[in-house]
């Protein structure tokens, strides 16, 4: 009995890391407008659960017309909705401003027992982030 519940643990832990495996890498959104003005949002997840994001904009009329943001933290996966965390001792500074605590996305990517010639990119669909601009926003896998 004890080695069935010991080989069931080991188990749910290595679909747990398949899925950390599969939802790491480098997310990318880039947007242009017709006035030539640009928005571009850059997303890492590691594999060891930690994350950083910049955010740049070009903005033509904006003043001033550059901004760069950044922001650095945890992040964590269960059942498909990663959960991001920031602690405020270790992950701010000067450059690292902003606050991904309670951001929530879910990561989306084709299902295996899809079969169909259907493409559907992988990325991440933010749910919830007290970053106002960042609700909505899908950011898709590099």
């Amino acid at each position: 009995m004890k080695a069935i519940f010991t080989i069931l643990i080991l188990i749910s832990n290595l679909t747990l890391f398949s899925q950390v495996d599969k939802a790491a890498g480098d997310y990318l959104l880039t947007l242009k407008t017709k006035e030539n003005d640009l928005f571009e949002y850059k997303l890492t997840l590691n594999e060891d659960g930690t994350f950083f994001f910049h955010y740049y904009s070009n903005i033509k009329q904006g003043i001033p017309p550059e901004v760069n943001k950044y922001g650095k933290g945890k992040w964590t996966i269960e059942n498909k909705v990663i959960s991001f965390f920031s602690d405020k001792q270790k992950d701010f500074d000067e450059k690292h401003t902003l606050d991904f605590t309670n951001s929530k996305v879910r990561f989306v990517i084709k299902s295996p027992r899809d079969k169909t010639d259907q493409i559907i990119k992988t990325r991440l669909q933010f749910l919830d982030s007290e970053i106002f601009w960042m609700e909505r926003i899908e950011i898709f896998k590099i």
